[in-house]
């Protein structure tokens, strides 16, 4: 009886791992359906139908509350990261320092976006008129807080 019971147990575990770790048809689906089916059956060969009903029937209220039991959100929030990331972007970072009519020299291909050289610093910037080569001149057409943005220069 100990063995059907093992082999229940570790058929509704494979489920639960199923379920919550490793979404989709998986070994950990099949083998838990396997075993749960496996252990079912047994019990109804050994012990005959009416404890073979008894396992089924405990199985199934096993499974149930078990499978409620791990959706629930308290059970993870021991496994969960629970920090919080505090940063934000520093909008005025280039105040006084790039401002349109500025020249930069791209570094990448701007195709639409990419990255330029300007005041001895890189930065991203984003092309109004279409694809611009590496190491081509460019002029700062309009900053918005750390969005760049520039055309090729004539």
């Amino acid at each position: 009886m100990t063995g059907i019971i093992i082999l229940i147990v570790l058929g509704i575990l494979l489920f639960v791992i199923e379920f919550l770790l490793v979404p989709g048809i998986t070994v950990a689906g099949v083998g838990g359906l396997v075993l749960t089916v496996l252990g079912v059956y047994k019990a109804f060969d050994d012990y005959g139908t009416e404890t073979g009903v008894w396992f089924l029937i405990g199985t199934l209220l096993l499974s149930i509350f078990v499978i409620a039991f791990s959706l629930r959100a308290r059970t993870w929030r021991k496994f969960m990261l629970n920090t919080n990331v505090v940063g934000t972007v520093d909008e005025h970072q280039w105040a006084g320092e790039i401002k349109p009519g500025d020249l930069a020299e791209t570094i990448t291909r701007l195709n639409p976006m990419g990255k330029i050289m300007i005041n001895d610093g890189v930065r991203e910037a984003k092309s109004i008129e279409g694809y611009i080569d590496a190491h081509s001149k460019v002029e700062i057409v309009s900053i918005s807080g750390t969005h760049i943005t520039v055309k090729p220069k004539k």
